[in-house]
């Protein structure tokens, strides 16, 4: 009986060990203190909002991808979009990982600096072809590359894909 007693006294310490850790991660502390979505323009993009109409071939894709938390960051209407490459809290991540842009918009890498040496390289499905080419792990790095036609375009570091290093695009008809 007490054996019993013991576990469900540690299950219950468990789980409400979970469930503060799980709502303390909602105040936004511990990765820069936006909730990690952009909205607040932080990601040198001039902002977006944060939709939850993703296309299903996105959100499959993004399913193990790090700080992909099922939303899109709507930036139509804008020419130029900025994307961290290296974002997160060990540098595995793209930030934001999933966007939606007009044809024509601009899209602009930016590397922090944090997880070593990365790359930004389309993968097979992706609307379109690009990469980055080598590895690199120099702050301020950037890489540009414009979406004309419209798509989903789905996207990796090649060197942390398996880390969950993904990230996608919706282009849209402006």
């Amino acid at each position: 009986m007490s054996d019993n007693l013991s576990r469900r006294r540690y299950l219950a310490g468990t789980g409400a060990a979970l469930t503060i850790g799980t709502l303390a991660g909602c105040s936004g502390g511990g990765d820069g203190g936006d909730g990690g979505d952009g909205s607040d323009g932080s990601d040198g993009s001039g902002g977006g909002n944060a939709a939850e109409d993703v296309p299903d071939e996105i959100d499959e894709y993004l399913s193990d991808a790090r700080m992909y938390e099922g939303t899109i960051m709507d930036f139509t209407g804008q020419d130029e979009v900025t994307v961290e490459v290296g974002a997160g809290d060990v540098g595995f991540a793209f930030s934001p990982a999933a966007i939606r842009i007009d044809s024509s918009t601009t899209v602009v890498w930016e590397w922090t600096g944090n997880g070593g040496a990365h790359n930004v390289a389309s993968v097979e499905g992706s609307e379109s072809d690009f990469n980055s080419g080598d590895a690199v792990s120099e702050e301020g790095a950037t890489f540009e590359q414009s979406f004309d036609n419209t798509g989903i375009q789905l996207y990796q570091c090649t060197p942390h894909q398996a880390n969950g290093m993904l990230g996608a695009i919706e282009v849209v008809e402006a």
